[in-house]
């Protein structure tokens, strides 16, 4: 029997094709996202904003393994990422952290992690009101999100300090806990 259910897979692509893939998939009627990141960069004293692919050689699809035909028949594209013998399954929170941090953030940094030392926290200020997620830590005005399916973890520069997150584990007074 075929699986029909659509998860999040990663496709690996050929260097550089990161938009160009995407915009095929697109095109199939393939959902697919290729994070952006906006990255400052100066030319003759002027300072632009470039969008340059968060991920290198990797695009994310939503499609059912029937459809994994029509994603390695895409100019550019290598394969499907595979784990343990079977296609990697990205999980949608992951996606949405990917999202949030692309859309609210310039210059996002992704670093390769091997241990998941997360803490649940609920961010209490914007640009995140009331999100909660896998937080690694929050340092002065630095926050980190753990994807531990990807094995990686995104550092963004809060806007505001630190104090916009607050812990769920716990409450700092008891009028609070009342509440």
């Amino acid at each position: 029997m075929q699986n029909f259910t659509k998860n999040w897979y990663v496709v690996y692509t050929r260097p550089k094709w990161e938009k160009k893939v995407a915009e095929q998939l697109t095109r199939k009627k393939i959902n697919s996202f290729c994070p952006l990141n906006r990255i400052p960069k100066e030319w003759n004293d002027k300072k632009k904003f470039v969008l340059e692919p968060l991920f290198a050689s990797y695009v994310f699809a939503n499609l059912s393994e029937t459809e994994f035909f029509k994603v390695r028949q895409t100019d550019g594209v290598i394969s499907i990422a595979y784990w343990l013998g079977n296609p990697a399954i990205i999980r949608d929170e992951e996606i949405e952290t990917i999202k949030m941090f692309v859309s609210d953030y310039a210059n996002v940094v992704v670093e390769k992690t091997y241990v998941n030392l997360s803490d649940n926290v609920r961010i209490i200020t914007e640009p995140f009101v009331k999100r909660e997620g896998n937080l690694l830590e929050v340092r002065n005005k630095t926050v980190k999100a753990v994807l531990p399916t990807l094995g990686h973890t995104l550092k963004a520069e809060l806007i505001k300090e630190s104090e916009n997150v607050e812990s769920i584990n716990y409450f700092k007074t008891l009028d609070e806990a009342i509440k």
